[in-house]
């Protein structure tokens, strides 16, 4: 194995720098991977934009990062389901609180996965194509499943006889919005979804029965018309502003329980520097008073309204029946699509601040995606 790099962020608010890293030695649980594409997520640039605000646990400096995908080049004492030279995508899970955020997390050469949050490979699909899953499948998962979120049924994930009940999903060309749409099919759900007209075929393909252009001012009615009566089981809201047309759509549904993916507010709309300002000031006095009218209301109507935390899975049957039973097998036999598309914008881990530059500046459809040359084979 070559030495370890990594993208490492030195201090709040800071650029990326890229240097040696310590070669993260696997847990018993887990898999050291050799990586071969990184995928940048919101979570990377809001952490970035933010400095301790949310992440307050993590000590600079740390490392980013969540989507991998690579190849395992050893294993920990308790692994039984993977091996040495097994192509992989995994969910880096170094940014959680208790997590140690330099060998866990994603933007490196090698890192320690959970191998409950690993799954083969197929080898017709290239690594760049498998990062873009992990935290948005994760997200999604969390969102439909756990049971202090939309509670849906996962006990036949895959194989599941079709319901007539509803799930409605709020931006479904996003990240999380297309797994969830995939996810919420896939247990039998039936879907409707919001996305921009360009990108309505795209969300039947992936198996919405119907989707609505979020821009027009009749969308939430034309969903409601659309349910005509059916149960809604529950509703995920995904992108910034999402959760106040979902909480109208509860109402006139009688759905009794809204997922949020996304904060009321854009926290990219910030200085990315120490201290306050009067950006800052306004953006944090909006996110709070936003979301306490939005518990409020949700409340008095009966609604739960409830934030996702996509880590949630890692520490219930939401996990392993996505990760174990799930993936592995919807990948091989194409039943679930990577979603988005993998655009890449660079090769090597200095690429990696320029991918989270672009993302601040919004990007549709895609996630945008490093690769990462494999070491040089010894002669």
């Amino acid at each position: 194995m070559r030495d370890n790099t990594a993208a490492w962020i030195d201090a709040p608010y800071a650029g990326l720098t890229v240097r040696d890293a310590p070669m993260p030695t696997p847990g018993p649980d887990q898999l050291l991977v050799e990586t071969r594409a990184v995928a940048v997520n919101p979570l990377d640039a809001i952490i970035q934009s933010n400095g301790t605000v949310m992440y307050g646990w993590l000590r600079y400096p740390v490392v980013l990062g969540e989507d991998v995908a690579g190849v395992v080049v050893a294993i920990g004492a308790d692994v039984t389901d993977f091996a040495v030279g097994d192509r992989i995508v995994a969910y880096a899970m170094g940014l959680e609180k208790g997590r140690d955020a330099v060998s866990e997390s994603g933007f490196q050469n090698y890192v320690a996965v959970d191998a409950s949050l690993a799954a083969t490979l197929p080898e017709t699909m290239v690594f760049e194509d498998a990062s873009v899953l992990p935290l948005a499948v994760s997200t999604a998962a969390a969102g439909l499943f756990e049971a202090d979120q939309l509670g849906l049924d996962f006990s036949t994930l895959g194989g599941s006889e079709p319901r007539d009940e509803i799930v409605v999903v709020w931006g479904g060309a996003t990240a999380v919005g297309g797994n969830a749409v995939q996810l919420a099919r896939a247990a039998g759900y039936r879907v409707i979804t919001t996305a921009s007209a360009g990108n309505h075929e795209r969300m039947l393909q992936l198996g919405a029965e119907t989707a609505f252009d979020y821009h027009d001012p009749a969308a939430v009615a034309r969903i409601i018309e659309a349910v005509k009566g059916s149960v809604v089981a529950g509703i995920l809201a995904v992108a910034v502003g999402s959760a106040e047309p979902c909480l109208r759509i509860a109402r006139a549904t009688r759905a009794t329980r809204i997922s949020m993916a996304s904060p009321p507010v854009s926290f990219y709309d910030q200085p990315r520097r120490r201290g306050l300002s009067l950006t800052r000031i306004r953006l944090f006095a909006r996110l709070g008073t936003r979301t306490a009218l939005l518990q409020l209301r949700s409340r008095t109507r009966g609604i739960r309204a409830s934030f996702i935390w996509g880590s949630a899975i890692a520490t219930s049957p939401v996990g392993p029946a996505i990760w174990q039973d799930y993936l592995p097998h919807a990948r091989a036999s194409g039943t679930h699509t990577p979603y988005p598309e993998a655009r890449i914008v660079g090769t090597g881990l200095p690429a990696v601040q320029g991918a989270i530059d672009t993302l601040r500046g919004g990007v549709s459809a895609q996630k945008l995606v490093i690769t990462l040359d494999p070491a040089p084979t010894e002669s």
